[in-house]
């Protein structure tokens, strides 16, 4: 290999180190704010009375969504049960004074706390978009039989 080249792709690596360096620091930051601020909301009581009442609320229903009223995820998955004439229990977090704390303990059952959060038997499924499919490819049908 010609020194050239040698110094070229040295350059090129030293370069490619410095731009995975400042986005590993901007993804930490965005992850720091993120989690401080925005995902973790309010630390979750899993034997508390809102952790009850979602495991309560889940064990209740054959379908449970819990959802917000803005949110076009959440429509995408509660269209699939419409048009199966699926009833199902949906509690709309913007609109209750314990939504943020609902969502900290979905995030501890489920993994996220985003929503929608859809639950068939007692079992989380998905949000909008798994929803969504399992519907298009006929999953959601049978699991609904």
């Amino acid at each position: 290999m010609s020194l050239a080249r040698e110094e070229g792709e040295s350059q090129y690596a030293r370069l490619r180190q410095k731009v995975q360096d400042k986005s590993l620091h901007t993804r930490r930051s965005r992850t720091h704010f993120m989690g401080s601020l925005v995902s973790r909301g309010v630390p979750a009581n899993m034997s508390g009375p809102v952790a009850e009442f979602v495991k309560s609320a889940i064990a209740k229903d054959k379908v449970v969504i819990f959802s917000k009223t803005y949110c076009p995820y959440c429509t995408m998955a509660k269209e699939p049960f419409k048009k199966l004439n699926q009833d199902y229990a949906c509690y709309e977090l913007d609109k209750r004074n314990d939504g943020d704390e609902i969502q900290s303990v979905l995030g501890e059952l489920t993994g996220a706390r985003t929503v929608p959060r859809v639950f068939i038997d007692g079992n989380f499924v998905g949000g909008g978009t798994d929803i969504k499919k399992m519907y298009d490819d006929g999953r959601l049908q049978k699991m609904l039989a």
